[in-house]
């Protein structure tokens, strides 16, 4: 099917059709569209003077916990700011469409689960589920976002409430394991499934990139959206380059399950 913007083929259209299980395997690029920055954005203000992947470590937290607790207060307040994406609210619809689908999210803002999805496995975490650095206990935030200056601060991080220790953002932290529970989930969805969507992710990232060559190797179709190469474009069955936020909507459209078709409820 001709679309006005990409051609979605037809070999594609077909396969999400007819696709028991579906594996949308996202990363940085969807929330991007929300106007969440990247890690590979330059940052401004007070966290000009650091690189990010230099405060997303265990070892940035035990040095300058309020440095790190404060840029990721920053974060979040961004992220309560934001809103899903036009490719968050199709992913979702696709949910309702198909008998199986697993969202694989590499990020950790939640934009999936409030545009609808339902069935999200978080390999890093979310930015919304602190827990303490010592005993690992859940803690809560106080009611409603934080109110952080566009420049950012350095905050001291909250107290635990079992045992006194630091709280720290509940993400996963470079040189930090997966949880096991979500890896092992996602592993056996890509493992089974007919179809996997990559969305948005440089495909660089291990082992969340196995997640794709895990999929080929038991015979499922793979195809990515993504603006720019990956190093996943030789072994996909089919890369459409652009905007995540332009060209999921498509598919859907191109197999039949725009959001204005949904037959009505019995």
């Amino acid at each position: 099917m001709k679309n006005p913007h990409h051609d979605i083929p037809a070999t594609l259209a077909s396969a999400l059709q007819e696709a028991r299980r579906v594996v949308v395997f996202t990363g940085a690029g969807v929330s991007a569209e929300s106007g969440i920055a990247t890690f590979r954005d330059a940052l401004t203000g007070l966290w000009s003077r650091f690189d990010a992947q230099a405060l997303a470590t265990p070892e940035a937290f035990r040095s300058h916990p309020d440095i790190v607790w404060g840029w990721y207060e920053w974060r979040r307040a961004q992220v309560l700011r934001a809103a899903p994406n036009a490719a968050h609210r199709a992913i979702a619809e696709l949910e309702r469409r198909v008998p199986e689908l697993i969202v694989v999210t590499q990020n950790v803002d939640d934009l999936h689960e409030w545009a609808g999805s339902t069935q999200v496995v978080h390999l890093h975490g979310s930015l919304h589920a602190p827990r303490c650095s010592s005993c690992g206990a859940p803690q809560p935030f106080p009611e409603g976002a934080p109110s952080e200056p566009k420049e950012g601060r350095r905050i001291a991080p909250p107290a635990c409430a079992r045992c006194g220790a630091p709280v720290r953002p509940g993400v996963v932290w470079f040189g930090e394991s997966l949880p096991a529970d979500a890896w092992n989930t996602a592993i056996r969805a890509a493992e089974r499934c007919d179809l996997l969507l990559s969305i948005g992710t440089s495909a660089l990232v291990y082992p969340a990139a196995e997640l794709p060559q895990r999929a080929l190797a038991a015979g499922a179709v793979v195809a990515q959206i993504n603006p720019a190469a990956t190093p996943l474009d030789a072994r996909a069955h089919h890369n459409l380059r652009g905007a995540a936020a332009d060209i999921v909507p498509e598919l859907l459209a191109s197999a039949g399950f725009g959001a204005g078709d949904r037959p009505s409820d019995p």
